[in-house]
Protein backbone atom coordinates (compact mmCIF):
# COMPACT_ATOMS: atom_id res chain seq x y z
CA UNK A 1 0.00 0.00 0.00
CA UNK A 2 1.23 3.32 -0.79
CA UNK A 3 0.88 6.14 1.11
CA UNK A 4 1.25 9.96 -0.06
CA UNK A 5 1.61 12.66 2.63
CA UNK A 6 1.11 15.75 1.32
CA UNK A 7 3.10 18.39 3.49
CA UNK A 8 2.37 22.49 3.90
CA UNK A 9 4.82 25.13 5.74
CA UNK A 10 2.70 27.68 6.76
CA UNK A 11 2.87 31.24 8.49
CA UNK A 12 -0.19 33.35 8.71
CA UNK A 13 -1.99 31.66 6.00
CA UNK A 14 -5.23 31.59 6.70
CA UNK A 15 -6.24 33.69 3.49
CA UNK A 16 -5.17 31.24 0.99
CA UNK A 17 -4.64 27.97 2.93
CA UNK A 18 -8.40 26.96 2.62
CA UNK A 19 -7.91 27.36 -1.40
CA UNK A 20 -4.61 25.46 -0.98
CA UNK A 21 -6.25 22.21 0.66
CA UNK A 22 -9.55 22.76 -1.37
CA UNK A 23 -7.09 21.76 -4.98
CA UNK A 24 -5.49 19.29 -3.79
CA UNK A 25 -6.79 16.00 -4.92
CA UNK A 26 -8.20 13.27 -2.96
CA UNK A 27 -7.32 10.27 -4.68
CA UNK A 28 -4.29 9.23 -7.34
CA UNK A 29 -3.66 6.91 -9.60
CA UNK A 30 -1.01 4.39 -7.84
CA UNK A 31 -1.62 6.03 -4.26
CA UNK A 32 -4.11 4.34 -2.03
CA UNK A 33 -4.17 7.17 0.67
CA UNK A 34 -3.56 9.80 0.79
CA UNK A 35 -3.04 12.45 3.99
CA UNK A 36 -2.01 16.32 4.69
CA UNK A 37 0.34 17.90 6.79
CA UNK A 38 0.11 21.25 8.39
CA UNK A 39 3.54 22.47 9.70
CA UNK A 40 2.23 25.88 11.73
CA UNK A 41 5.16 27.79 12.09
CA UNK A 42 4.51 30.19 14.77
CA UNK A 43 1.30 31.88 12.93
CA UNK A 44 -0.69 34.11 14.70
CA UNK A 45 -3.88 34.34 12.93
CA UNK A 46 -6.68 31.73 12.09
CA UNK A 47 -4.10 29.20 10.28
CA UNK A 48 -4.89 26.02 12.53
CA UNK A 49 -8.42 27.28 12.94
CA UNK A 50 -8.56 26.97 9.10
CA UNK A 51 -6.51 23.70 8.96
CA UNK A 52 -8.27 21.77 10.91
CA UNK A 53 -11.60 22.76 9.74
CA UNK A 54 -10.51 21.22 6.11
CA UNK A 55 -9.71 18.24 8.02
CA UNK A 56 -5.88 18.05 8.30
CA UNK A 57 -5.03 14.99 9.76
CA UNK A 58 -1.63 15.97 10.75
CA UNK A 59 -0.73 19.22 12.24
CA UNK A 60 2.76 20.36 13.55
CA UNK A 61 3.26 23.14 15.92
CA UNK A 62 6.12 25.82 16.32
CA UNK A 63 5.47 28.13 19.17
CA UNK A 64 7.35 30.78 17.50
CA UNK A 65 8.35 31.74 14.03
CA UNK A 66 11.77 29.56 12.96
CA UNK A 67 11.94 29.66 9.39
CA UNK A 68 10.78 28.11 6.33
CA UNK A 69 13.95 25.15 6.34
CA UNK A 70 13.22 24.01 9.99
CA UNK A 71 9.21 24.10 9.41
CA UNK A 72 10.06 21.59 5.96
CA UNK A 73 12.47 19.46 7.97
CA UNK A 74 9.52 19.04 10.93
CA UNK A 75 7.04 18.25 8.41
CA UNK A 76 9.56 15.65 6.55
CA UNK A 77 10.26 13.77 10.46
CA UNK A 78 6.58 14.17 11.05
CA UNK A 79 5.59 12.98 7.25
CA UNK A 80 8.06 9.92 7.56
CA UNK A 81 6.74 8.86 11.04
CA UNK A 82 3.24 9.53 10.26
CA UNK A 83 4.10 6.39 7.86
CA UNK A 84 4.57 8.29 4.04
CA UNK A 85 6.00 6.28 0.79
CA UNK A 86 5.76 9.58 -0.59
CA UNK A 87 5.83 12.79 0.41
CA UNK A 88 4.89 16.01 -1.46
CA UNK A 89 6.14 19.65 -0.43
CA UNK A 90 3.98 22.50 -1.58
CA UNK A 91 3.55 26.29 -0.97
CA UNK A 92 0.24 27.36 1.62
CA UNK A 93 -0.24 30.42 -1.23
CA UNK A 94 -1.32 28.04 -3.96
CA UNK A 95 1.36 29.36 -6.02
CA UNK A 96 1.77 25.60 -7.45
CA UNK A 97 -1.57 23.89 -9.56
CA UNK A 98 -1.96 20.67 -7.57
CA UNK A 99 -3.58 18.74 -10.17
CA UNK A 100 0.11 18.45 -11.27
CA UNK A 101 0.58 16.22 -8.59
CA UNK A 102 0.20 13.19 -10.36
CA UNK A 103 3.40 14.33 -12.56
CA UNK A 104 5.26 14.83 -9.86
CA UNK A 105 4.77 11.63 -8.21
CA UNK A 106 5.37 9.50 -11.23
CA UNK A 107 8.62 9.11 -11.33
CA UNK A 108 8.98 8.11 -7.59
CA UNK A 109 6.15 5.53 -8.14
CA UNK A 110 8.22 4.03 -11.12
CA UNK A 111 11.34 3.76 -8.99
CA UNK A 112 13.23 6.06 -11.36
CA UNK A 113 14.09 9.27 -8.86
CA UNK A 114 13.88 10.01 -5.32
CA UNK A 115 13.28 13.37 -5.55
CA UNK A 116 11.50 15.58 -8.25
CA UNK A 117 11.36 19.22 -8.59
CA UNK A 118 8.70 20.73 -10.58
CA UNK A 119 10.01 23.19 -13.03
CA UNK A 120 7.82 26.52 -13.12
CA UNK A 121 7.11 28.44 -17.00
CA UNK A 122 9.69 30.88 -14.76
CA UNK A 123 9.64 33.34 -18.11
CA UNK A 124 5.52 33.17 -18.40
CA UNK A 125 4.86 34.42 -14.55
CA UNK A 126 3.97 38.18 -15.28
CA UNK A 127 4.31 38.87 -11.45
CA UNK A 128 8.13 38.39 -12.04
CA UNK A 129 10.29 40.83 -12.67
CA UNK A 130 12.88 40.97 -15.19
CA UNK A 131 15.69 40.80 -12.85
CA UNK A 132 14.33 37.96 -11.09
CA UNK A 133 13.60 35.94 -13.96
CA UNK A 134 17.64 35.90 -14.45
CA UNK A 135 18.91 35.80 -11.42
CA UNK A 136 16.29 32.80 -11.30
CA UNK A 137 17.88 31.01 -14.02
CA UNK A 138 21.55 31.84 -12.59
CA UNK A 139 20.66 30.48 -9.36
CA UNK A 140 19.81 27.22 -10.79
CA UNK A 141 22.28 27.22 -13.30
CA UNK A 142 25.14 27.84 -10.26
CA UNK A 143 22.88 24.86 -8.48
CA UNK A 144 22.89 22.72 -11.13
CA UNK A 145 27.23 22.73 -11.48
CA UNK A 146 27.71 22.49 -7.58
CA UNK A 147 24.94 19.35 -7.40
CA UNK A 148 26.02 17.39 -11.00
CA UNK A 149 22.14 17.77 -11.58
CA UNK A 150 19.72 19.08 -14.32
CA UNK A 151 17.33 20.83 -12.91
CA UNK A 152 15.98 24.13 -14.44
CA UNK A 153 14.20 25.80 -11.39
CA UNK A 154 16.28 24.76 -8.39
CA UNK A 155 14.15 27.69 -5.75
CA UNK A 156 10.89 25.67 -6.75
CA UNK A 157 9.41 24.57 -3.51
CA UNK A 158 6.73 22.00 -5.14
CA UNK A 159 8.95 18.99 -5.09
CA UNK A 160 8.57 14.93 -3.90
CA UNK A 161 10.37 12.84 -2.37
CA UNK A 162 10.37 9.38 -1.77
CA UNK A 163 10.72 7.77 2.26
CA UNK A 164 14.76 7.00 1.23
CA UNK A 165 15.34 10.52 0.17
CA UNK A 166 13.31 12.39 3.13
CA UNK A 167 15.45 10.06 5.77
CA UNK A 168 18.84 11.37 4.03
CA UNK A 169 18.36 15.30 3.93
CA UNK A 170 20.17 17.56 6.79
CA UNK A 171 19.30 21.08 6.26
CA UNK A 172 21.65 23.44 7.52
CA UNK A 173 20.86 26.77 6.43
CA UNK A 174 17.57 28.61 7.99
CA UNK A 175 16.90 30.81 5.27
CA UNK A 176 15.57 27.65 2.99
CA UNK A 177 15.60 24.35 2.19
CA UNK A 178 15.39 24.39 -1.60
CA UNK A 179 18.52 24.99 -2.92
CA UNK A 180 20.29 22.97 -0.29
CA UNK A 181 18.18 19.86 -0.44
CA UNK A 182 19.21 19.67 -4.39
CA UNK A 183 22.58 20.06 -3.77
CA UNK A 184 22.92 17.42 -1.07
CA UNK A 185 20.77 15.19 -2.89
CA UNK A 186 22.98 15.18 -6.24
CA UNK A 187 26.15 15.07 -4.20
CA UNK A 188 25.02 11.70 -2.32
CA UNK A 189 23.85 10.38 -5.29
CA UNK A 190 19.88 10.23 -5.69
CA UNK A 191 18.59 10.29 -8.58
CA UNK A 192 16.96 13.48 -9.37
CA UNK A 193 14.32 14.96 -12.07
CA UNK A 194 12.54 17.45 -13.08
CA UNK A 195 8.98 17.92 -14.43
CA UNK A 196 7.38 20.80 -15.98
CA UNK A 197 4.16 22.16 -13.93
CA UNK A 198 1.60 24.80 -13.86
CA UNK A 199 1.38 27.79 -11.69
CA UNK A 200 -1.87 29.22 -10.21
CA UNK A 201 -2.61 33.11 -9.84
CA UNK A 202 -0.38 35.71 -7.95
CA UNK A 203 -2.50 35.87 -4.75
CA UNK A 204 0.18 37.59 -2.53
CA UNK A 205 4.33 38.53 -1.93
CA UNK A 206 6.66 36.06 -1.72
CA UNK A 207 7.84 35.54 2.11
CA UNK A 208 11.17 34.87 1.38
CA UNK A 209 12.00 37.44 -1.46
CA UNK A 210 11.97 40.52 0.68
CA UNK A 211 14.71 42.67 -1.81
CA UNK A 212 16.67 41.41 -4.85
CA UNK A 213 19.72 42.14 -3.23
CA UNK A 214 18.81 40.51 0.09
CA UNK A 215 17.81 37.59 -1.72
CA UNK A 216 20.74 37.08 -4.34
CA UNK A 217 23.19 37.29 -1.27
CA UNK A 218 21.28 34.66 0.97
CA UNK A 219 21.18 32.00 -2.25
CA UNK A 220 25.12 32.49 -2.75
CA UNK A 221 25.97 31.91 0.69
CA UNK A 222 23.98 28.92 0.99
CA UNK A 223 25.28 27.51 -2.39
CA UNK A 224 28.68 28.69 -1.38
CA UNK A 225 28.54 27.27 2.04
CA UNK A 226 26.45 23.75 0.68
CA UNK A 227 29.46 23.43 -1.96
CA UNK A 228 31.92 24.05 0.59
CA UNK A 229 30.63 21.24 2.91
CA UNK A 230 30.21 18.57 0.36
CA UNK A 231 33.56 19.48 -2.43
CA UNK A 232 36.02 21.01 0.23
CA UNK A 233 38.77 20.06 -2.29
CA UNK A 234 37.32 21.01 -5.20
CA UNK A 235 36.25 24.75 -3.76
CA UNK A 236 39.82 25.11 -2.05
CA UNK A 237 41.73 24.06 -5.15
CA UNK A 238 39.81 26.65 -7.31
CA UNK A 239 40.49 29.17 -4.44
CA UNK A 240 43.66 28.29 -3.71
CA UNK A 241 44.73 28.44 -7.73
CA UNK A 242 43.79 32.32 -7.94
CA UNK A 243 46.42 34.06 -6.07
CA UNK A 244 48.81 30.93 -6.30
CA UNK A 245 48.77 31.62 -10.22
CA UNK A 246 48.90 35.36 -9.56
CA UNK A 247 52.03 35.27 -7.46
CA UNK A 248 53.28 32.91 -9.99
CA UNK A 249 53.30 35.77 -12.70
CA UNK A 250 54.34 38.23 -10.90
CA UNK A 251 57.14 36.04 -10.01
CA UNK A 252 58.18 35.17 -13.34
CA UNK A 253 57.90 38.81 -14.32
CA UNK A 254 60.47 39.75 -11.45
CA UNK A 255 62.66 36.70 -12.87
CA UNK A 256 62.21 38.73 -16.50
CA UNK A 257 62.86 42.44 -15.01
CA UNK A 258 65.46 40.47 -13.09
CA UNK A 259 67.85 38.81 -15.86
CA UNK A 260 67.12 41.55 -18.32
CA UNK A 261 69.43 43.90 -15.92
CA UNK A 262 66.63 46.74 -14.36
CA UNK A 263 68.48 48.87 -12.69
CA UNK A 264 65.34 48.46 -9.78
CA UNK A 265 65.13 45.76 -7.79
CA UNK A 266 61.42 45.20 -7.60
CA UNK A 267 61.52 43.74 -4.29
CA UNK A 268 58.20 44.79 -3.46
CA UNK A 269 57.04 42.36 -7.02
CA UNK A 270 59.08 39.64 -5.16
CA UNK A 271 57.31 40.21 -1.56
CA UNK A 272 53.60 40.14 -3.35
CA UNK A 273 54.12 37.45 -5.59
CA UNK A 274 55.56 35.43 -2.26
CA UNK A 275 52.51 36.44 -0.57
CA UNK A 276 50.05 35.28 -2.89
CA UNK A 277 51.59 31.92 -3.59
CA UNK A 278 51.63 31.34 0.03
CA UNK A 279 48.33 31.99 0.31
CA UNK A 280 47.39 29.78 -2.54
CA UNK A 281 49.24 26.96 -0.69
CA UNK A 282 47.97 27.72 2.34
CA UNK A 283 44.25 27.35 0.77
CA UNK A 284 45.30 23.72 -0.94
CA UNK A 285 46.26 22.84 2.69
CA UNK A 286 42.81 23.63 3.61
CA UNK A 287 41.51 21.79 1.60
CA UNK A 288 43.18 18.82 1.90
CA UNK A 289 42.23 19.27 5.83
CA UNK A 290 38.41 19.43 4.70
CA UNK A 291 38.43 16.66 2.54
CA UNK A 292 39.52 14.47 5.64
CA UNK A 293 37.15 16.08 7.71
CA UNK A 294 34.54 15.27 4.95
CA UNK A 295 34.83 11.23 5.23
CA UNK A 296 34.21 11.73 9.35
CA UNK A 297 30.61 13.72 7.70
CA UNK A 298 30.23 11.04 5.61
CA UNK A 299 30.08 8.59 8.67
CA UNK A 300 28.20 10.75 10.58
CA UNK A 301 25.70 10.70 8.22
CA UNK A 302 25.52 7.22 7.70
CA UNK A 303 25.10 7.03 11.39
CA UNK A 304 22.37 9.41 11.38
CA UNK A 305 20.05 8.07 8.80
CA UNK A 306 20.48 4.51 10.38
CA UNK A 307 19.04 6.45 13.73
CA UNK A 308 16.48 7.91 11.61
CA UNK A 309 15.21 4.39 10.12
CA UNK A 310 15.19 3.08 13.92
CA UNK A 311 13.36 6.09 15.65
CA UNK A 312 11.24 7.74 12.76
CA UNK A 313 9.21 4.17 12.51
CA UNK A 314 6.49 5.15 15.17
CA UNK A 315 3.85 7.10 13.62
CA UNK A 316 3.46 10.25 15.38
CA UNK A 317 0.50 11.68 17.23
CA UNK A 318 -1.87 14.07 15.22
CA UNK A 319 -0.55 17.25 17.29
CA UNK A 320 3.15 17.52 17.85
CA UNK A 321 4.87 20.57 19.15
CA UNK A 322 8.80 21.41 18.96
Amino acid sequence: MVKLIIQIPCYNEEATLGLTLAELPKSLPGVDQIEWLIIDDGSFDHTVDVARACGVKHLVQFPYNQGLAKAFMAGIEASVRAGADVIVNTDADNQYCAADIPKLIEPILKGEADMVIGARPIQDIQHFSPIKKQLQGLGSWVVRKASNTKIPDAPSGFRAFSREAALKFNVFNEYTYTLETIIQAGQRGMKVESVPIRTNGYLRPSRLVKSIPAYVQRSLFTIVRIFMTYRPLRFFLYAGTVPFSLGFLIGIRWLILYFSGTPRSHVPSLILGAILMLMGFQLWILGLVADLLAVNRKILEENQLHFRRLNWTQPNSNSHES
